[in-house]
């Protein structure tokens, strides 16, 4: 098996994969390992979600609201300052 070293990992993400280690009873070192085999398993074109994507996905299993039209009146003429 190869062996992989970080560099210049600043503290703030050391301490986050610290805590999530301990949340998930793993090694610092094992919980990476997990984080990478996770992340790299995912295909490749699967590009990640924006917000509204994420809330579509999320509410799509209970179906849509199909909403009434709202009949608007033409936008008025916008005014003539140089008369």
């Amino acid at each position: 098996m190869a062996s992989l070293v970080i560099r210049k990992l600043d503290d703030r993400t050391k301490s986050r994969l610290r805590v999530r280690a301990a949340h998930h009873g793993r090694s610092m070192e094992e919980e990476a390992r997990e984080i990478l085999r996770s992340e790299l398993a995912r295909p490749e074109h699967q590009q990640p979600l924006n917000v509204a994507q994420a809330i579509r996905q999320l509410f799509a299993p209970f179906g849509g609201v199909d909403l009434p039209e709202i009949r608007r009146d033409l936008p008025r003429k916008p005014p003539d300052f140089l008369k």
